[in-house]
């Protein structure tokens, strides 16, 4: 049963990129679909037989948004798997050390006050957050779980009173209207300058998790992990610097989109057990189908298209309900 658990898990991708493909405002019969993609897979140079509206539609709308959605589902997915298993703490997301809230002060600079690109400043902004929350959990040399979970609770804190505070400054309705739609989450602007900008950063934070996810099951013994001769203070700086990286990167492009690093890992652990080794590769492959059909509710449900961070935080509330009156409040590893 747990066999196929995790083969029905590894292999939801596929069905969920070619249903997303078929669903839009625009209509593409899903025979059109199929065919456009086998034919422009098999001989890129040939000439369209299909309107050319179909091609504009499917190439340079719907399959970036795609590619993206499953770009950042993976992203924070992981990240927040690998989190939870070394603070040993299910409460933990990608977003503790104060990312979401630096990103956002970052898109909320650069639309208001300054002429710099959106998502340059966000991802840079994301990663000063991360680096004052280290900076401040750093205690007589050494960085604790609690202490970086509170330098977190403070940075996030501090962000967004200064998110509030630019808000507060514009006068420019348009561009506070502007910082309120990026922090709501959204793949509505996706397209293929973003997937090359946002990938490889993706790619360099996920890869190490992915190459470490055995290690995580001792990093998350705690401090007994070092009776093992394992260097936790190095392997703990390596998961959250990646995870840090990963998840900046996707939010810089697609704003806040929460509780994807929560939800996810805990469905995958209540489906296939705690072990790391198939926990990380599961998160990827869940976390991409999750926020792809997230993005295909936010985009079909209604003539206007709702935003991202608003459905993932709705389907989040009631899952965490159910754990917190299954488990009644006791630990959910």
């Amino acid at each position: 049963m747990r066999r196929v658990a995790c083969a029905c898990l590894a292999l939801l991708p596929v069905p969920a990129f070619f249903a997303s493909l078929f669903l839009g405002a625009y209509h593409i019969p899903p025979a059109e679909v199929l065919r456009i993609l086998l034919v422009k897979l098999v001989s890129p140079a040939t000439h369209s037989p299909w309107p050319e509206a179909y091609e504009v539609v499917l190439f340079k709308i719907r399959l970036p948004r795609v590619l993206l959605a499953m770009l950042i589902g993976a992203a924070l997915s992981v990240s927040g798997t690998a989190l939870q298993a070394i603070f040993r703490n299910p409460l933990v997301s990608p977003y503790i050390r104060g990312i979401s809230s630096g990103a956002a002060f970052g898109a909320a600079l650069a639309i208001c006050f300054l002429p710099l690109a959106v998502e340059p400043s966000a991802f840079v902004f994301a990663l000063v957050a991360v680096a004052l929350t280290c900076s401040l959990a750093r205690i007589r040399g050494e960085i604790s779980t609690v202490s970086l979970i509170l330098a977190g609770i403070v940075v996030t804190a501090l962000f967004s009173a200064l998110v509030s505070l630019l808000k507060f400054l514009t006068t420019d309705p348009h561009q506070l209207a502007s910082v309120v739609f990026w922090m709501m989450g959204s793949l509505s602007l996706a397209s293929w300058d973003s997937i090359v900008r946002c990938a490889p950063l993706v790619a360099a934070g996920v890869a190490p998790l992915c190459l470490m996810r055995w290690r995580l099951n001792v990093l998350s013994l705690g401090e007994e992990a070092k009776l093992l001769g394992i260097n936790v203070d190095r392997d703990r700086l390596l998961v959250v610097a990646s995870s840090s990286l990963a998840t900046a990167a996707a939010v810089s492009v697609a704003g806040i989109i929460g509780w994807v690093g929560l939800i996810v890992p805990h469905i995958i652990r209540m489906a296939v057990g705690p072990d790391n080794r198939i926990l990380v590769p599961l998160s990827a492959t869940t976390g991409a189908a999750f926020l792809l059909l997230a993005d295909d509710l936010a985009r079909s449900l209604t003539t206007y298209e709702i935003p991202l961070g608003i459905l993932t935080t709705l389907c989040g509330a009631p899952f965490f309900v159910y754990l917190l009156r299954r488990t009644g409040g006791g630990s959910w590893r």
